[in-house]
């Protein structure tokens, strides 16, 4: 797993910069309602897609927690007053307190079912009913592109997939939670070259290939062996999954803007 306060200063450098960022909060505002006017960033990160949300709309009012210090602080630059440190599993919020609940690359990063449970869970507890939560899914898959970069790294140990997409559908109908859509969008600049792949490898990006281990070197090597070692292969195209709160449990008053 990645040391994400380590990570911050090259967090957008290495995932898409601003193209990326307009991308995402694009595919995310086009699943929430025009009528929103409170928003929830969960894992907000850096901020780089947060204040995007905020700059889109007149009108919405946008927070963003994070759990990283580093990332925290960033936010915080990017969204002054609208951001705070805190744990996606225990948010610090009233209930039914938000019209649109976001957590984009977060479910992946969970350690299990329980704590899956635990942020869909809260993400539907802050909603407003009528409301909207968007979240990503099965974001590993995104980055098979069916590159020669996936064929070695086919034959890896596979990691646990906490965001396939019927886990996340079923966590949030045991939320209450009803499908209202979904979205995909391209992850620019994220197209990894083989040198790119090896220095992910190397600082721990494959959580099942541990820098130093025996397994990991063999794929480092295989990586090197690769040609065109500095051209990037095809950008990944990530998936969003929307669902809407709906009101005192009546599914046919939970539709429109």
């Amino acid at each position: 797993m990645l040391d994400y306060d380590e990570e911050a200063e090259r967090y957008d450098v290495l995932r898409g910069g601003e193209p990326r960022a307009a991308a995402a909060a694009d595919a995310v505002l086009g699943l929430i309602p025009g009528r929103a006017r409170e928003l929830l960033d969960v894992a907000c990160g850096t901020g780089i897609v947060t204040r995007r949300f905020a700059a889109a709309r007149a009108g919405l009012r946008v927070t963003g927690v994070d759990l990283s210090p580093a990332m925290t602080r960033m936010a915080a630059a990017r969204l002054p007053g609208g951001v705070l440190r805190a744990d996606s599993r225990r948010l610090p919020f009233a209930g039914a307190r938000f019209d649109a609940v976001v957590s984009v690359w977060l479910l992946h990063l969970m350690s299990g079912p329980e704590d899956v449970d635990a942020v869909v869970g809260e993400c539907a507890r802050v909603l407003r009913p009528g409301g909207v939560y968007v979240t990503s899914v099965h974001k590993g898959a995104s980055h098979n592109v069916g590159s020669d970069i996936d064929a070695v790294l086919a034959d890896r140990p596979p990691s646990p997939v906490s965001d396939a997409v019927d886990a996340v559908d079923e966590r949030a109908a045991a939320q209450g939670l009803l499908p209202a859509g979904e979205a995909r969008f391209r992850g620019h600049g994220q197209g990894r070259s083989p040198r790119r792949a090896l220095a992910d490898l190397r600082r721990g990006w494959f959580v099942t290939l541990p820098p130093g281990a025996p397994a990991a070197d063999e794929f480092a090597a295989r990586l090197a062996g690769l040609p065109d070692q500095d051209r990037p292969r095809p950008d990944p195209v990530f998936r969003l999954r929307a669902y809407r709160k709906p009101f005192d449990g009546n599914p046919e008053r939970s539709g429109g803007d």
